[in-house]
């Protein structure tokens, strides 16, 4: 008797995104052996040329080629077994010309959308799927289409009457947003910071978080990411074009991250089997 293969679906907006939420997840579960598949919404072609090694010239136009090879490159680290790119406009901010265009992700026909993503979760049928909250403090369009539009597939995957044409039903058994940004995560990062005398890149945020009054997301499931934090960075440098080495995402060094972080954070949407909170592996109850 063969043991069956646990699998994990996780949606991105951009070609990056991968690598800052839940990249030590993906990490952990591919090498304990689930199949790991990743839905990427849209080439990135609106983002900026953040590592300033490579702001050259030609960079910028060959953006989405180069975005594209720096996420199969994230991948191949992080192990994922599949990457699906929808191929769908890179929506820029709101008001910008960008994301005006009919080809933009937030533009195109939600139910395009949604059927394509049933047509992925039907044909890899895993029992998790990770995605996104509505992004509070961060309303990009295409993470807010995530929400939203993967939200939906997850559960029109299970009901026959939902594009019959995608193939046979197939109900995933727990659903988790990415909850990468929540207060008490960045309080405890910054503090740590601070008393090694080293320079928190969260406390303009965390300002800005009281100020705004921020919904702090639920969390329900803690992942132990501790040996894949190395891995989480190396994915994130992948990203040449989108990520300076002595940038953000770098300003606190692993090893303290490790120390007195070192868990990645979920918020249970739905479930089909029980569960008790707060849990430590989300195939807890599979």
């Amino acid at each position: 008797m063969t043991t069956k293969t646990r699998s994990l679906l996780a949606l991105h907006a951009h070609p990056d995104d991968e690598s800052s939420k839940g990249a030590g997840t993906m990490a952990r579960y591919a090498a304990e052996g689930a199949r790991v598949i990743l839905v990427c919404a849209t080439g990135g072609e609106e983002g900026e040329i953040i590592n300033p090694r490579m702001d050259r010239p030609g960079i910028k136009d060959q953006l989405p080629d180069l975005r594209k090879a720096e996420l199969e490159t994230a991948c191949d680290i992080l192990g994922v077994d599949r990457i699906y790119m929808l191929d769908y406009r890179d929506s820029g901010m709101p008001d910008t010309e960008s994301n005006k265009r009919p080809e933009a992700f937030a533009n195109v026909d939600p139910d395009e959308v949604v059927a394509r993503l049933v047509e992925i979760i039907r044909q890899e049928r895993p029992e998790i799927v990770l995605g996104y909250d509505d992004s509070p403090g961060y309303p990009h369009p295409d993470h807010l289409r995530v929400h939203e539009l993967g939200t939906r597939a997850y559960y029109e995957a299970g009901d026959p009457d939902r594009f019959p044409e995608a193939g046979a039903p197939w109900s995933p058994s727990k659903l988790y947003y990415f909850s990468p940004f929540s207060r008490r995560r960045l309080q405890i990062l910054n503090d740590a910071a601070q008393a090694e005398g080293i320079e928190s890149p969260f406390d303009e945020r965390l300002k800005q978080w009281l100020e705004e009054e921020w919904d702090d997301p639920e969390i329900t499931a803690q992942v132990d990411v501790s040996d894949y934090i190395e891995l989480r960075s190396k994915a994130l440098l992948a990203h040449a074009t989108q990520i300076d080495p002595d940038g953000f995402w770098f300003a606190i060094p692993d090893e303290l991250v490790k120390k007195v972080y070192p868990w990645e954070d979920y918020t249970l949407v739905h479930s089909t089997v029980e569960t008790a909170s707060p849990e430590e592996d989300l195939f807890e109850g599979l």
